[in-house]
């Protein structure tokens, strides 16, 4: 069993079940909260170990950025940064790793490096993607999204309702991976706020959780600075939004999110600690 799958076995049998926080190690030079920010080597370990000293159950690192308007990059320029990072990340803690990528081989080579989740967005929809998590023991998250990172804000529509659609998607590619022999306790969900969504879209979805919660995976919630917090905050840029953000994660902790991906960890951490002590048993 990996590092995940204990975690998320312990997180399980709490009387008051505690969100895991995954913390956000960008190393890409354009994505939209921190671009730019770790483009070395010291500043990518300076950061690791600020969030494991914070208490981070889960580092993610990303080597492509996924922000409305991003341009793709090459396969070797994501290996390049993605691979040497999952060493720092190890030299520096004990920590379960995610990889976020939709790249096949990109999957391959973390997967052969012992990382414990593949976080992708397009949801193992890339061809040979599918294949290379089911033959290996990884976790994945399959995440839901309309659209190409590059236009996917410019007039989302879902004429079925946004719920409906997230909803029917999930479930069919849950179906992909369990039709290739994946076990269901491998397979967390990401409904994908921001990802091919307005802001009225976003706020139903999150209104409406708990129906992602039913299916009965564990479901990860992604919203940590991200536009609709600005929004909703009042217009606020997006260095502003670490207060806005921390509030949302508190929210969908209340709604049965299992995992939390933040920029802000030891804030989010403070925040679940003092909630747990004081939502009771019966809440």
């Amino acid at each position: 069993m990996n590092k995940l799958r204990a975690l998320m076995l312990a997180q399980a049998g709490q009387q008051i079940p505690v969100p895991l926080v995954m913390g956000i190690l960008n190393v890409t030079p354009d994505s939209f909260s921190d671009g730019g920010r770790l483009q070395t080597d010291e500043a990518v370990r300076n950061q690791v170990r600020e969030m494991v000293k914070a208490g981070v159950d889960i580092i993610d690192i990303g080597g492509e950025s996924t922000r409305p308007g991003a341009l793709p990059v090459s396969l070797d320029e994501e290996l390049s940064r993605v691979l040497p990072a999952i060493d720092w990340v190890r030299s520096e803690s004990d920590v379960a790793i995610s990889v976020d990528t939709y790249k096949p081989e990109v999957m391959s080579a973390a997967i052969a490096k012992n990382v414990d989740l593949i976080n992708d967005v397009n949801a193992l929809q890339c061809p040979g993607a599918l294949e290379v998590v089911a033959n290996s023991d990884v976790s994945v998250c399959l995440m839901h999204k309309q659209g190409e990172p590059r236009t996917m804000q410019e007039n989302p529509v879902y004429e079925e309702g946004v719920v409906p659609s997230v909803l029917t998607f999930l479930q069919r590619r849950v179906a992909a991976c369990k039709a290739v022999g994946m076990t269901e306790d491998r397979i967390i969900l990401d409904p994908g706020f921001g990802f091919g969504k307005s802001l009225k879209d976003n706020v139903g979805l999150f209104h409406q959780l708990e129906q992602i919660v039913a299916l009965s995976y564990p479901l990860l919630v992604g919203v940590s600075r991200k536009g609709m917090i600005g929004s909703l905050a009042g217009d606020v840029a997006v260095e502003q939004r670490m207060v806005g953000s921390v509030a949302a994660a508190i929210v969908a902790a209340k709604k049965g999110a299992s995992i939390l991906r933040v920029h802000d960890v030891l804030e989010t951490k403070q925040a679940l600690l003092v909630a747990q002590n004081l939502w009771g048993k019966d809440s």
